[in-house]
């Protein structure tokens, strides 16, 4: 399913995309990290921003 832009909210919001690039783009740089070792930890972890951020900060 495509992402719909139009509805945002928390769940989106709680989510990370890695197949997004403005996504990921984003959320490494909130991270200060790589889009690769973001995508590493997205792919070990979940999607889920709370588990990757923790996972990050090892």
């Amino acid at each position: 399913m495509a992402d719909d832009k139009s509805k945002r909210g928390g769940p989106d919001r709680d989510r990370i995309n890695i197949h997004e690039a403005y996504e990921k783009r984003d959320w490494a740089k909130k991270f200060g990290v790589t889009e690769e070792e973001l995508e590493k930890a997205v792919k070990k972890v979940g999607p889920m921003a709370a588990d990757v951020q923790k996972e990050l900060k090892k």
